[in-house]
Parts: structure tokens; C-alpha cells; sequence
């Protein structure tokens, strides 16, 4: 009998007395509540941050980075879907990139997915205190500072997802139902208003210096790169949903149902506000607005406290994505930290099993980011736009190295159950990974990512360097490191028991 044993140059040790037990969660959901998770988590992304991709390419090539963000996210959401149910637990693609690239590539994409989510849930954050304080400003007269808001938001949305995953599932449900409801009814007033005008979505002044300009490219062909980043946010968290494979009741069945059935709602609510929010402001006023719905509504009614009321329920799109990304940085750093790659307390579930202390901890880094960067921004939009960027380019890392994964466990695991195949296979994959690829060069290219790349550089080198000086020594036999050391031989947890490799490993009963 050992203690300890190493593979794949990290040590693992026996976890203590009770370990798992104080880190369970409890099924809730089933393809509804998975598919309500993900709508709920990319739909605020129709509300605000998508439109600035306009300014930089102008409709005609903001259309085109759509379309192949569209061929993207489908190559990732089915080939997601068979590594998820391939894998039914938390880890999601941590856990992906740990079977095909051991424990430095999973600490890799798994870090990119906490930078991704607790980024995203910052900026959701800002753009809804935005939208709130608008609101009751309009209504009320009454303003509250914003570092007030994104603190009574942060509160309210933590308390909320400790409550209980089926909570969590209900509400985003429901939130999702009436924030695709206010987007189609916006779409119908713009178009029975007579405020859509086709002309409006081309009046970007075209810059005859820029190489291959156009009236559909007004700026040239360079800033289709700028806009594909932006173009995300309308997709931007659907590929959460591996997240929920223990909160889920038949995680091998329906997490890939509710990736495909998800991804096809946010086609359309994404198409919506694309043409008809463009349509009804004009592709130059769509870029610069931070509200950009509510300035839709406002233009529409010519009536601001009837445009706020109407915001009022569009405020729940915003609402709806909190409850959803928070939902998966939780279950992001739960499950990095149950295998030992971040500290082990953040992983304790609470009577309600869910991890609430990944939640705070998750929440003060979120709004500790807002603060210090609005104090260092210049203007009004600077701290939304630069964690946006933030956000985004933990997102790009984290697809790519998710295709890349896909690839590899083809080969790597030929004969591991596959309950589910991605009918785009390897293309799906390759389509994801080269465009994506693209939109990471998007990044690198443009000036206005360059503080995002750093403040993400350094937070990578802390945290590896922390890894391999300690991390690596400690980690745990959970099921995400379970399933890679044993070849894709041990697949549920709950159905094997959290400990099923730790009595084969440690207590020599293989």
C-alpha cells in the first residue's frame, strides 16, 4: 500500500478521509435545463459588446466573420460533444486537454476556460449595471456609482447559484425563454415601426487608403480579423455545457442534444439583433453604442421611459447570462481544483452541492479586475472593452486547444466509448482550430488587445510557475485524471464511485 504514486510527471497522492464526499453535486438537469444553461450563459452577448465589431469592418465584413464564426462554433459544438459525453464529468476541457496532452495542456485550456468565464461574468457585470442604472435613471432619476452595481450584482447572482443546480436550471429556463421573447419582439416592431432601413446598414464612410475597400468593406480587408473577436460574443459561452456532465441526468445523450438545439436558437437571436439592431441605428451608431438594444427600443418608441420599461425586460438577457457563466467559472475552478491543479479548498460544495466558495472566490477576482481596470481606463467603455478582450482571448485559446484535443484523442483513445460521434469528425475540429487560429492572429494584430494579451500572459506564468513548483506534486485521482491515466477505461464517477482508480492505485486491489 502507497500514498502517493507519479505518471505523466506529476505526482498524485491518496486523498483524505471524506475528500470526495465534501465535493459532491447532485443531478438536476436534464436536455431543457442544459439547453436553458447555454442559451441563458451567450444570449446577453445579443444585448451589448457584439456591435463594435461593426465599426472595425463594417457590415459586409462583419457578415463574413459571422458566417465563419458560424462553421466554428458548429465544428466545436459537436466535436465538444462527443469528448463530453465520451467523458461525463466536471472537467469539461480541462479535462479534454488533460487525456490528449497530459496535465500541462489540461492545466492550459482549463486555466484559459477560468480566464474566459470569470472574465465574461465581469463583463456581463459591467454591461448590466449599465443597462440597470439607464434604466432607473429614466424611470426613478435615481444613479448609483458602478463599482455599487457591479457589487449588488456579483451578491445577488452568487447567492442565486448557491441556492441549488436545479435553481440554477430553472431559472435559466426561464430567463432564456423571455430574453429570446424580447429579442423577436424587437425585431417585429423594427420591421412594423418602419425604422429598419436597409440603407442605414452600409453608411460607414469607406477609406479609399485602405487596401480592398469597398462599400461592403469600407475599411479594407485587414479588420475582418478585428471583427471576429466581437462577432464571438454573440456565440460566446455555449461550450459550457460539458460543465453540467454531473449535474446532468444523462449527460451522454443530452449534452450534445442541447449543444446542437442551443446553438440553433443563438443563430437566429444573433441574426436579429446583427441586421434589424443595425438596421434601426445605422452601422456607425450601432458601433459606438454601449446599449445598443436599448438605444434600438428608444429609437422605435421616441419615448424613453416606454424604451426603458421595454429595457427593463431586456435587462433579463443580461441576467440570464450572469446566472449562466457564473455557473460555469464555478464548476471551472471546482473541478481544477477537486484534481489539485488550483488550491483544494476551492472545490468544497456546501449543503445546497454546489461550489459556492469557487463562486466568491471567482466573483472578488471578477470585481477587483473591473476596479482596477475602469480606474486605469480613460473612458466610460474602457474597463467593459478591455475584459471583454480578456474574456475573448481565453475563449480562442481554449477552443483551439479543445479542437487540437479532439484531434488527438481520435488517435490517442481509438477504442474509448464514444456514445456520441461529431457527424463533421475531424473536419469539424480542423474548421474549428483553423478558424479560430485566425481570430487568435485577430488578437495579436490589433492594438486594442495588447493590455488584454499582457494581463493574460502574466496570469499564465503565475500560475505555471506555481504548478510546477507545487501543484504538480499534489494533484488527486479525480475522475478528469481518472479517465487519462486509465486510457478512457473509467468514464462516470457516479455510477463507479469518486474513488474506483484510488483503491486500484494506492490499495493495490487492481
Amino acid at each position: 500500500m502507497t500514498d502517493s504514486t507519479k505518471a505523466s510527471g506529476a505526482t498524485y497522492r491518496k486523498a483524505e478521509a471524506g475528500y470526495f464526499e465534501k465535493r459532491q453535486l447532485k443531478r438536476s438537469a436534464g436536455v431543457w435545463g442544459l439547453w436553458g444553461l447555454a442559451v441563458a450563459a451567450v444570449i446577453s452577448g445579443d444585448f451589448s459588446g457584439w456591435n463594435a465589431g461593426i465599426g472595425f469592418a463594417g457590415m459586409g465584413g462583419y457578415l463574413i466573420a459571422f458566417a465563419l464564426l458560424i462553421v466554428m462554433y458548429y465544428g466545436l459544438i459537436f466535436s465538444i460533444g462527443e469528448m463530453a459525453a465520451a467523458m461525463p464529468h466536471t472537467g469539461g476541457a480541462y479535462s479534454f486537454a488533460r487525456s490528449a496532452m497530459g496535465p500541462w495542456g489540461g492545466l492550459a485550456n482549463g486555466l484559459a476556460e477560468t480566464v474566459e468565464y470569470v472574465a465574461t461574468t465581469g463583463v456581463v457585470v459591467y454591461f448590466t449595471a449599465a443597462y440597470a442604472d439607464q434604466i432607473t435613471g429614466d424611470l426613478f432619476g435615481v444613479h448609483l456609482p458602478a463599482p455599487l452595481w457591479w457589487a449588488i450584482l456579483y451578491a445577488l447572482f452568487i447567492a442565486l447559484n448557491a441556492a441549488g443546480a436545479a435553481i440554477s436550471f430553472r431559472f435559466a429556463i426561464v430567463v432564456s425563454v423571455i430574453s429570446i421573447a424580447i429579442l423577436v419582439v424587437f425585431g417585429i416592431m423594427a420591421l412594423a415601426s418602419g425604422a429598419f432601413d436597409w440603407g442605414s446598414l452600409w453608411n460607414i464612410p469607406v477609406d479609399e487608403s485602405a487596401v480592398g475597400s469597398s462599400g461592403w468593406l469600407p475599411n479594407g480587408i485587414l479588420p475582418l480579423l478585428f471583427a471576429l473577436p466581437f462577432g464571438m460574443w454573440l456565440f460566446l459561452g455555449i461550450e459550457e455545457l460539458p460543465l453540467a456532465a454531473e449535474e446532468s441526468h444523462n449527460p451522454a445523450k443530452d449534452i450534445p442534444r442541447a449543444g446542437v438545439w442551443a446553438r440553433g436558437t443563438l443563430l437566429v437571436t444573433g441574426l436579429i439583433v446583427v441586421f434589424l439592431n443595425t438596421g434601426v441605428l445605422g452601422a456607425k451608431d450601432t458601433a459606438d453604442s454601449g446599449e445598443p438594444l436599448l438605444d434600438g427600443f428608444r429609437a422605435i418608441l421616441q419615448n424613453d421611459q416606454l424604451a426603458a420599461v421595454l429595457s427593463l425586460l431586456a435587462l433579463i438577457g443580461l441576467l440570464a447570462s450572469l446566472m449562466g457563466i457564473m455557473f460555469a467559472y464555478g464548476r471551472n475552478m471546482y473541478s481544477l481544483s477537486r484534481a489539485g491543479y488550483y488550491p483544494k479548498f476551492l472545490s468544497y460544495t456546501g449543503r445546497a452541492k454546489t461550489p459556492w466558495v469557487a463562486l466568491i472566490v471567482g466573483a472578488v477576482i471578477g470585481y477587483l479586475a473591473l476596479v482596477i481596470v475602469d480606474a486605469a481606463g480613460g473612458t466610460d467603455s474602457s474597463a467593459g472593452s478591455i475584459v471583454l478582450n480578456i474574456a475573448c482571448w481565453g475563449a480562442i485559446v481554449s477552443y483551439c486547444l479543445q479542437s487540437v484535443s479532439f484531434i488527438i484523442l481520435r488517435r490517442k483513445f481509438p477504442n474509448a466509448s464514444r456514445p456520441y460521434r461529431s457527424p463533421w469528425g475531424l473536419f469539424g475540429a480542423w474548421s474549428a482550430l483553423v478558424i479560430g487560429a485566425a481570430t487568435f492572429i485577430g488578437f495579436l494584430v490589433n492594438p486594442d488587445f495588447q493590455l488584454a494579451i499582457i494581463a493574460i500572459i502574466v496570469v499564465y506564468v503565475l500560475i505555471f510557475v506555481g504548478f510546477a513548483l507545487y501543484g504538480r506534486h499534489r494533484l488527486v485521482l479525480s475522475p478528469e485524471e481518472e479517465y487519462a491515466l486509465s486510457g478512457g477505461l473509467h468514464g462516470d464517477p457516479q455510477a463507479e464511485g469518486y474513488d474506483a482508480m484510488e483503491a486500484e492505485v494506492f490499495d493495490g486491489t487492481k
